[in-house]
């Protein structure tokens, strides 16, 4: 089985996701799936992203001691869905757990644009891991 992330922007809630995620796989001596969904992605571009993306994980795994950890990338577009393409993602891999990094927001913007972590805890298949940010 493997651990799932769902790997955002550069954010710290997004290194204490990829921390948690690395720490799950060495537990359970498993692979790591990071999922980076885009809503868009330009194919004159998409193999330079999916390379500095690369390169910025690896960083990170590096810096967290987890060099050791296996992991693979999955860059794709989700262009209406960013949670169902996440969803979809965890289930293609046979993922048996989904680390996600949340951050505060307001009621309203929770309200007006939605909350892809709600979706995430709420329709997944597996258990859901949610880390977040002091403060």
């Amino acid at each position: 089985m493997t651990v799932a992330l769902a790997h955002q922007a550069d954010s710290a809630a997004n290194h204490l996701a990829l921390r948690e995620a690395a720490r799950q796989a060495f537990l359970r001596h498993t692979d790591l799936a990071v999922f980076h969904i885009v809503e868009s992605l330009d194919l004159d571009v998409a193999e330079a992203y999916r390379s500095s993306l690369t390169d910025d994980i690896e960083a990170s795994l590096a810096g967290l001691g987890a060099r050791d950890v296996s992991w693979q990338l999955h860059l794709d577009v989700g262009d209406t869905d960013v949670a169902e393409k996440i969803l979809e993602l965890t289930d293609k891999v046979g993922a048996e757990v989904l680390v996600i990094g949340a951050r505060r927001r307001s009621p309203v913007g929770k309200a007006i644009l939605g909350s892809v972590a709600q979706t995430l805890i709420l329709q997944a298949n597996v258990p859901v891991i949610v880390v977040k940010p002091d403060a």
